[in-house]
């Protein structure tokens, strides 16, 4: 399994770069992910994203829908794309620290 480090951060992940190990996620880890999905700074909207992405896996054991992830942070989809450019399902899904999704490629 390859191994993504950034800093004092090192993590396993798989070829696309998602955590092997969810539990070690924290804030400084999705900061570190974040970079390698072109996001240098996670504003208030990035942890929108970030933290209801990982309410709702937590919760029900997958990432949520497109539409329903829109509809739940009043982000529209354009923004999303603007605040993770790989998009909901590659790069917020990765920042939050959850596993790839189903039809992710």
């Amino acid at each position: 399994m390859p191994e993504f480090t950034h800093g004092t951060i090192t993590l396993t992940v798989d070829e696309d770069g998602f955590m092997q190990e969810p539990d070690k996620w924290n804030e400084e880890v999705a900061a570190a992910l974040a970079t390698t999905e072109a996001v240098e700074d996670l504003t208030d909207d990035h942890w929108k994203v970030v933290n209801y992405l990982r309410q709702y896996y937590l919760q029900f054991g997958v990432a949520p829908m497109i539409r329903k992830l829109t509809k739940e942070t009043g982000l529209n989809l354009k923004k999303i794309y603007e605040l993770f450019p790989s998009g909901p399902a590659k790069g917020a899904c990765k920042v939050a620290g959850l596993p790839k999704p189903t039809g992710c490629v």
